[in-house]
């Protein structure tokens, strides 16, 4: 699971290592055809990846990557991400120098110790952070999702609908990677459903601080989660042959168990609901209208 920062396929003759680039071919070769990769020179595509009947100057959309031998390579694959993206990635193996993570590619991805926190474990997934190091020149990945997020001036706006991508908890609530760039926090009291990191939920720009800080909301504010919710009030109760014992009176944590939102909301959706005609309320709890 990933978001996208970077620019979907670099031009020909602009390539760079870990994203997609249009490149022409150059040379054939029995176990493959070369392309031209501009600075980086004349890259290998392997012979397995070369579409049929290819010629000499025609393009080809490739990832470049360095294989098992460190060497520059292309490849058609698609890897589950990419240099610049936040991803949620699986640990397939782990030594003393760092963890190697499964990204759809024939090498696993590198994680340097310095990079993990806390330490990886083979076999667990983490959201990770893609990069190339500039001493390597190397794709290599962190774990440490603060140091990666944008200190540009966040270009959103109050009620946006954004990506989320939560990478955490603090003691405010959950943080959350915004559109791939910046960071965000959805506030523990405001939040009626369990969240996990490597979540990719839909969210709401609440406010962006002066400091730069994010708030965020996953509800539509006010008014605007009425609808959605009202749909889901009414497939509950069609699923419970007409009635649900609940009422705008039930606690607020069986609303947010039942519902996954707060009180305040749920009975106005169900205010919208009974002025419809749509259900009846009692004390006992709703029950659909003509659900029969």
């Amino acid at each position: 699971m990933n978001l996208r920062r970077t620019p979907g396929i670099l031009l020909t003759g602009m390539a760079d290592i870990g994203t997609f680039n249009a490149l022409k071919i150059v040379k054939t070769v029995d176990f493959g055809v070369y392309l031209n990769g501009g600075d980086l020179g004349e890259i290998l595509l392997p012979r397995r990846y070369v579409p049929g009947n290819m010629k000499i100057g025609e393009s080809l959309e490739v990832f470049l990557y360095f294989d098992s031998e460190d060497r520059l390579i292309a490849t058609t694959e698609k890897p589950l991400a990419r240099v610049g993206d936040f991803a949620f990635l699986e640990a397939v193996a782990v030594n003393a120098v760092g963890a190697f993570l499964n990204w759809g590619l024939p090498k696993d991805l590198f994680v340097p110790y310095s990079e993990q926190r806390p330490p990886m474990q083979a076999g667990k997934k983490y959201v990770v952070f893609l990069y190339l190091d500039r001493a390597s020149r190397r794709i290599v990945a962190s774990a440490k999702i603060d140091k990666h997020l944008s200190k540009e001036p966040a270009p959103f706006k109050p009620g946006q609908v954004v990506d989320l991508l939560i990478y955490g908890k603090s003691e405010l609530g959950y943080k959350a990677v915004v559109e791939n760039s910046h960071g965000g926090i959805l506030y523990k009291n405001e939040v009626f459903r369990a969240l996990q990191p490597g979540d990719l939920v839909k969210g709401h720009i609440r406010k962006v601080r002066d400091d730069g800080k994010i708030d965020l909301r996953l509800d539509k504010p006010g008014y605007g989660n009425v609808g959605d919710l009202g749909e889901k009030i009414l497939a509950a109760l069609k699923a419970n042959d007409g009635f649900l014992e609940v009422t705008d009176k039930s606690p607020a944590d069986l609303i947010a168990s039942l519902f996954g939102t707060s009180k305040n909301a749920f009975k106005m959706a169900l205010g919208a609901l009974y002025k419809k005609r749509m259900i009846t309320l009692d004390e006992f709890g709703i029950t659909l209208v003509d659900h029969n």
